[in-house]
């Protein structure tokens, strides 16, 4: 009961920071909270399970992709149209961790790169029914029960997933599902001597982390009201390797606040130094790994022990 009421609080919170925000900032805000529930659940599948894949990003756009097309090419109701497109992500994400997730390390990075390519090539090729490199944009916003998902309620929409998000995979974590697979993230051999399926394992953790990706690229879809192969291109996935890592390998709040930064450094930077905004921004990813290699955590971590020892 103290759990649900500190998720609540959460929710509220969140809510109330958005309240005062104008149309633009309330635009950036939502796609903060996304970049933030993607990068919890890459955490969960890079981080916890110990997988590299480079695919993540690209479930986010079919998440995106899929319940446009079901709802507004196909003509469903949004509840159906998002189960089918959640069910088209299972079958997809299951298609691709059979085989690769027998891989590891660099050749699971290689394979799930592959993958991401092979689908934006698709998505510039798929004609009326992708847009092709224009992509999908102008479609209607979809209701719920009434609510039309705009405003207040498309902003509690995305805080709701984010909440959701990281209380799953907490309750995951912290379960025995979430200590198999932190051995077999650590080492398979010995996991399987234990009597972990290994290779169940991995696979279910890289069809949960993929389809919770798609379900955050729903929220996208109608948060940006526009999908095109670019929003969901290959170097994004490195951005969200790069969050995790900077906030610190499998910590949640690492994850939560790599992805803050990630996403907010290069708004504040470009209007200050144009395109070596990215420069800067690798610099600093850099010193972070070389100063403290457990990330934005580890320097919490360093300054709470400093603080209480003193």
């Amino acid at each position: 009961m103290k759990t649900s009421l500190k998720y609540l609080l959460v929710v509220l919170v969140l809510l109330a920071i958005a309240i005062p925000m104008g149309a633009y900032h309330t635009d950036v805000y939502r796609k903060l909270l996304l970049w933030s529930a993607l990068a919890l659940s890459f955490n969960f599948l890079f981080g916890i399970s110990g997988q590299l894949a480079l695919s993540h990003f690209t479930f986010y756009g079919l998440g995106a992709y899929a319940i446009v097309i079901l709802s507004h090419q196909v003509g469903l109701p949004l509840p159906l149209a998002a189960m089918g497109a959640l069910a088209l992500c299972i079958v997809v994400s299951a298609a691709v961790a059979i085989p690769a997730t027998r891989l590891e390390g660099f050749y699971l990075a290689l394979a799930t790169l592959a993958l991401a390519q092979l689908v934006t090539v698709l998505l510039n090729e798929g004609g009326a029914l992708t847009g092709g490199s224009n992509g999908l944009a102008n479609y209607g916003v979809p209701s719920v029960l009434g609510f039309r998902l705009e405003g207040m309620n498309l902003t509690a929409a995305v805080i709701l997933l984010l909440v959701l998000t990281f209380g799953l995979l907490r309750r995951l974590d912290r379960s025995q599902f979430g200590r198999a697979c932190r051995a077999v993230r650590d080492d398979p051999a010995v996991a399987s001597a234990m009597g972990i399926d290994v290779s169940r394992t991995k696979i279910a953790a890289y069809m949960l982390a993929s389809c919770l990706a798609a379900a955050a690229g729903m929220c996208y879809a109608f948060v940006d009201r526009n999908v095109n192969p670019a929003a969901f291109g290959i170097e994004y996935g490195f951005l969200l390797l790069f969050a995790v890592i900077v906030g610190g390998v499998g910590s949640q709040w690492g994850a939560i606040f790599g992805g803050v930064l990630v996403f907010v450094l290069p708004l504040f930077l470009a209007p200050l130094i144009g395109h070596y905004h990215a420069l800067i921004f690798g610099i600093v990813v850099v010193l972070i790994m070389l100063l403290e290699p457990r990330g934005l955590v580890g320097v919490w971590l360093r300054a709470r022990s400093a603080r209480s020892s003193s």
